[in-house]
């Protein structure tokens, strides 16, 4: 037996019937072929990195199976998942699995499960300037252009005392 995982990006607008619906037609597609649906989680919606087809977030789903017949079943997934189900899957892998390794995952929070935060990439929250490199630059900036008309005031009134005094 062959096993394998199969990771899912669907449109964030997905539905738990939808999701079952899926669930159900890859299970149908692995029964076929006298293979095992192992295990189908909804892994929630996530932020994505760029847009895919437009949407900046996506629902990752994760499912194994295990299947006697490699080549006829994965041709048959790719076909439901990049053909049949186009409209809501939007990427999909396919993984195989050494089958002495366990299937327990650790993944991360989704943004229906970790506490509300700013999502904004330019937030001060998430980073972007607590790096301390850009207020340490903007205060040596104004320090030294405050230290140049501080010298520069300074070297001024020196010559006007030279111009008194000759």
């Amino acid at each position: 037996m062959f096993r394998y995982e199969v990771l899912m990006l669907t449109i964030p607008e997905i539905t738990k019937d939808e999701v079952a619906a899926t669930e159900s037609q890859l299970a149908n597609v692995v029964q076929q072929h006298k293979g095992a649906l192992i295990s189908f989680e909804r892994w929630g919606k996530y932020r994505l990195a760029y847009p895919i087809k437009k949407h900046e977030y996506g629902v990752y789903c994760l499912a194994r199976f295990e299947t006697p017949a490699k080549d006829a079943t994965l041709k048959d997934v790719h076909m439901l998942l990049g053909v049949k189900l186009e409209d809501s899957v939007m990427r999909f892998v396919i993984t195989q699995l050494d089958s002495n390794t366990p299937l327990t995952y650790q993944r991360p929070l989704s943004l229906e499960e970790a506490p509300a935060k700013s999502t904004s990439p330019f937030s001060r929250e998430r980073g972007f300037f607590n790096d301390g490199y850009h207020k340490r630059g903007r205060d040596v900036e104004e320090r030294s252009h405050s230290e140049e008309r501080h010298s520069a005031e300074e070297h001024g009134e020196a010559q006007e005392q030279e111009h008194e005094i000759a």
